[in-house]
């Protein structure tokens, strides 16, 4: 395809992304000369009408278009070599801009984001609601977004919902709050065995992707949480840090805080110098296992509903946040 043809393409997708409802070929073009970019109508038209045939966008008929979730994938895939880096760059941004107070148990946390079928999440809602109960993710709580509002650049289309789980960089913000730098390491599928985990089976670092794991792990079909909450025996997302040796009575005490709060997310902490998991740690540092925010999410691909996700999607208000147990009657009044 010719490439300035596929630079307009793009253009159009971002400009729909952005929209939180379906939008007409003129509103398109305006917004577009609202970019600098003079394309004309009849032009926004023919590509609109190829972008439909490529299954990028979802056509309303007189109310316009609205990207699809095949949209919204093509627009990750054509942004990857501006994102190399990217995605441990934005775990410091967002550890900096979250500003959770623990003790109040106010302020905003980080926030993961999946758009999804109504009905495929309530079929789902039971078994989701025993990932947190079982404490295979990140803390208790967890968003519901209605089509045609925003989380970050991400809007709601038209018969999805949003579903916000709360993302386990949150703890990194804590922790920095009181003084204690993270060094995120690596991203990855933990085994569990009889509940327990036992080993890390896939690992990518952070400095070399531009999305996160976890999205690429269970976007593969690579995890295993039905497994882990039915027989205990399964593979889960994780992640693992290093945190001063010094700090390690302080990161324990903030752990069980956090736990208390709904926020719990560590798995486990190592000892200062010491491997954990067979995970060697730097020089005067000692690791922890981190639970995955995503997880919940993985019990959906997993029982063949495909969903499109976002970690480190935004941030959120606590106040906007309410306990995993509420899901199903939630999801029943929508």
């Amino acid at each position: 395809m010719d490439e300035r043809i596929k630079k307009k393409q793009l253009a159009i997708l971002r400009v729909l992304k952005k929209a939180e409802k379906p939008l007409s070929s003129n509103k398109i073009t305006d917004e577009l000369a609202n970019l600098g970019l003079e394309i004309s109508e009849r032009s926004v038209r023919l590509y609109l009408q190829q972008l439909d045939q490529d299954g990028f966008t979802l056509n309303f008929g007189r109310r316009g278009r609205q990207i699809s979730e095949a949209g919204l994938c093509e627009l990750d895939a054509a942004g990857i070599m501006e994102r190399v880096g990217f995605l441990s760059a934005k775990i410091d941004q967002m550890t900096y801009r979250m500003n959770f107070d623990l003790d109040n148990r106010s302020g905003t946390v980080v926030i993961n984001f999946t758009l999804v079928k109504p009905d495929d999440l309530l079929s789902c809602a039971e078994k989701i609601k025993q990932v947190f109960a079982q404490g295979y993710t990140m803390g208790k709580f967890l968003a519901l977004l209605p089509a045609g509002k925003h989380l970050g650049e991400i809007a709601v289309p038209q018969g999805l919902l949003g579903i916000g789980t709360v993302c386990s960089i949150t703890l990194n913000g804590v922790l920095l709050q009181h003084g204690i730098p993270t060094t995120s390491r690596f991203g990855g599928l933990l085994e569990l065995q009889n509940n327990k985990p036992n080993r890390f089976v896939e690992i990518i670092t952070y400095e070399g992707t531009s999305i996160d794991p976890l999205e690429v792990f269970i976007r593969s079909g690579m995890t295993n949480c039905l497994g882990a909450i039915q027989t205990g025996d399964g593979r889960i997302g994780a992640s693992f840090r290093e945190y001063p040796s010094g700090s390690r009575h302080l990161v324990e005490k903030l752990a069980a805080q956090l736990d208390k709060a709904g926020f719990g997310g560590f798995m486990c902490l190592g000892r200062p110098g010491l491997p954990l998991l067979e995970i060697p740690v730097s020089e005067g540092r000692f690791g922890a296992v981190v639970i995955g925010g995503l997880n919940p999410v993985s019990i959906l691909e997993e029982s063949g509903h495909r969903v499109f996700s976002r970690a480190l999607a935004g941030l959120v208000d606590f106040n906007q946040l309410f306990h995993y147990e509420e899901l199903t009657e939630r999801l029943e009044v929508i």
